[in-house]
Formats: C-alpha cells, structure tokens, sequence
C-alpha cells in the first residue's frame, strides 16, 4: 500500500489493484506541486468526503477522463454525473459499500458541505469521513474536515482504523492541540498524517505545532512534502 499527500487533503492512495484519489483538489491547490495528468493516471476510484470545492476539486473532470468510480453521498455523485460522472457508487453517514476489493465506510463529521454556483448555495449533502478497508492491509480513516467529536470513540469502537488523516489547519477544522487530543484520546493509530493546512494564508502554515502537541505519544507522525509517497 502506498500513500502520496498531494497537498491539502488530497491523496493518492495505491492499495491492492486500486488506483484511488481522495478529495482531488489539484488544479488550483497552490500546495500540489506535480502534474495532474501523471498523478490522476490509471485512476479507478475518486473518493470525496464532501462538497466544498477544495475537496471537490478536479473530481468530474478526472471520472470523465479515466472513468474512474466516484465515491461520494448521494448528493454530490448526483452532482457529479450532471457533469459527465457516469460511474458512481453512493453512499451515506453509517453504510459501508463495496467498491470492488476494498470498502469504504461514510462516518459523520462535524462541517458543512456545498458550492457556489452563479452567486447561489448549492447544498451537497452532510459532510462525511471515510473509513477504507481491504483485507491484509492497515484500515484508513480519512477524517475530512471536522471538529472534534465526541463519537470519535464510536467511530474508533467499531472500525479500529490504524492511519488517521486528521486536519490541523483550524478556522475551518481542528487546529493542532484539538487534532492532537482528538488523536490521543480516541484513537489507537499506529501512523497519523496531517491535513488541511498550509494551503491558503488563513490556515495553520506548516504541521510544527501538531507534532509538537503529539511529542511523546506512541503514535507516529508522518509529514510528507506535497507529492511525497509513503508506506504504510
């Protein structure tokens, strides 16, 4: 399995004989420095935690080049394939669909979702964290964009994800001591990678004070330059 941050809260997650992209801001994502077309090659699935636009990102173009599935609550797949996504697998807060030789479990977050369109709100549905699993390999809880959360615990009871991709950025999710706490009070990851900061001027800059709250505790910190390529 490897795993390559893609700047802000996108990924390109290689698992098993999935290609997979998480949140696919990359066209405009001062922080993706790599090539879209090279990074987006042999894309099978585009998973999508919710409707904001740097999130979104270049997620209907992608599905329209490579035909790869979208994996999104109902709202924004529907929104998708007005666009030209003619697969879709939708899902919503709870379930857990098969997406071929992994799964992907919708797990509630504390945000909102939509886009803008001609000056009017386009709602896209309740935000969403995503568990993803496949058999031999260490379970994934991309978080999203979120708050801390009190069924965090839930969320931990029942999946047990050992990778947690946990944004740090704050003014729109947790910033670095909530991220932290939420990861040391809840959690048993073996491995956490920061997200959701350093993009725009608004946001926390780089990950220094969040492995400064982590220090000492037995979780490992990754934090990989923008297009650098992790093992888990």
């Amino acid at each position: 399995m490897k795993l390559t941050w893609l700047g802000h809260s996108a990924f390109r997650l290689e698992l098993g004989s999935s290609v997979i992209l998480i949140d696919p801001f990359l066209t405009g994502n001062p922080s993706f420095k790599g090539d879209v077309a090279h990074e987006t090659a042999k894309a099978t699935h585009i998973l999508l935690t919710h409707g904001h636009d740097d999130h979104v990102g270049d997620a209907a173009e992608i599905a329209r080049r490579t035909g790869a599935q979208v994996v999104s609550n109902y709202e924004i797949c529907m929104w998708l394939s007005e666009q030209g996504a003619t697969n879709i697998n939708p899902g919503n807060t709870g379930g857990t669909i098969s997406c071929g030789d992994f799964t992907v479990t919708f797990t509630q977050a504390q945000h909102s979702s939509g886009t803008v369109v001609d000056g009017k709100s386009i709602y896209l549905g309740n935000p969403n964290g995503l568990i993803i699993n496949h058999p031999g390999a260490p379970s994934i809880y991309h978080m999203g964009d979120t708050d801390v959360f009190g069924d965090m615990k839930l969320i931990a009871d029942l999946y047990q994800p050992k990778i947690g991709l946990v944004p740090i950025g704050d003014r729109f999710t947790m910033g670095a001591k909530t991220a932290a706490y939420a990861v040391k009070t809840y959690f048993d990851f073996t491995k956490v990678i920061p997200i959701h900061y350093a993009t725009f001027g608004v946001l926390a800059p780089n990950a220094d004070a969040f492995v400064a709250e982590m220090a000492g505790h037995k979780t490992k910190v990754l934090v990989p330059a923008s297009g650098q390529a992790v093992a888990l």
